[in-house]
Order: structure tokens, then C-alpha cells, then sequence
């Protein structure tokens, strides 16, 4: 796993705990019904939306985009390839 995204994994630990993100839970669950998705697999693809949208916040210098990183969660497996 690419060391940035390993930098994320506590931040998705608490968005799966939390009673504000339970977007992120969903998400995290459909993904372990997937035969072939592990957890690990599956928090480092939630990791990487959240990269993305991080990314996307320095990149267009505005805050923090909860519609857009919803979208992003909700298009996994299928990793996002841009904006």
C-alpha cells in the first residue's frame, strides 16, 4: 500500500466508528460482500477516495467536499481516475 494512503488509515477507522460518517461504514460493508475484497482491501480503497479528495481540496484550493467524497465511495470497487 502506498505510504500516504497508510497515513489515512486511522482517519478511516474513525469515519467507520463514527455516528457522522456512516456513509463511510456503508460503503466499507458493500465492499466486504464483494468475494474477492479483503478488509485490508477495502480500507485501503476507502483510503485512496479520501486521498482524492484531499487531493482535489489542495488542487482547487476550496474545503472539504462531503457530496463529492460520498460519490467517490459510492463508485467503489471502481477506483476513481480523476475528477
Amino acid at each position: 500500500m502506498d505510504e500516504s494512503l497508510g497515513d489515512l488509515l486511522p482517519l478511516i477507522a474513525q469515519q467507520l466508528e463514527s455516528p457522522d460518517t456512516p456513509y463511510v461504514r456503508e460503503a466499507f460493508e458493500r465492499l466486504l460482500a464483494e468475494p474477492d475484497i479483503d478488509e485490508e482491501e477495502a480500507r485501503a480503497m476507502l483510503a485512496f477516495c479520501l486521498a482524492d479528495e484531499l487531493e482535489a481540496m489542495g488542487t482547487e484550493d476550496r474545503a472539504f467536499n462531503t457530496e463529492r467524497y460520498r460519490v467517490l465511495l459510492q463508485l467503489l470497487p471502481v477506483m476513481p481516475e480523476g475528477r
